[in-house]
Order: C-alpha cells, then sequence, then structure tokens
C-alpha cells in the first residue's frame, strides 16, 4: 500500500505482462483525500498491443497512514477529454 501520493500508481501486471501501463500522472490535490489524474494504456491480449492512450481520475482516502482508493472516473476516448476540458474552459472563463 502507498504511505505517498507519488507511490500511488495503477499499474497492474498479471502473468509477467503488464495489463495495465501508467504512462504519465498529475496529482491534482493532496492531503487526507488526494485526486489524481493517470494517463496509460492497457494491453489488448488478442491484438497482442497496447490500447490508445486512456485517462483515469481517481480519488483516495489516507487512512491509518495508507491511501485507499474511493471513487474513479474513467475517460473513454480523446473526444470525451476534449469535451472535458471544453467545458471546463468555458466556465472558467465565464
Amino acid at each position: 500500500m502507498a504511505s505517498t501520493p507519488d507511490e500511488l500508481t495503477i499499474n497492474y501486471s498479471e502473468g509477467g505482462i503488464d495489463v495495465v501501463k501508467e504512462l504519465d500522472k498529475e496529482v491534482l490535490s493532496k492531503g487526507a483525500w488526494t485526486t489524481i489524474l493517470f494517463r496509460y494504456q492497457d494491453w489488448d491480449a488478442r491484438k497482442e498491443e497496447y490500447s490508445k492512450d486512456k485517462y483515469s481520475i481517481r480519488r483516495y482516502q489516507k487512512r491509518n497512514g495508507e491511501y485507499q482508493q474511493k471513487s474513479k472516473f474513467n475517460i473513454s476516448s480523446p473526444d470525451q477529454a476534449r469535451q472535458l476540458i471544453d467545458a471546463l474552459n468555458k466556465w472558467l472563463a465565464d
């Protein structure tokens, strides 16, 4: 288990294969509740290659010195990511 936000990852291996490969992350907030935006790829066993880049926003709560994931939102496509960016830019411009 992770005790700092920098130690949190979504990397996941199974049978010697990185099934989820973290490419990058941005820590959006730190503290008892931490929010992290991850950029990652999934392994497609049928195609024997990694997916296009995907994104996930995850919230963690620190309890007894360890972070536990409490929620997540996976951004399903580059189009959805752009829609999210556009909405936020519009709201922040007001």
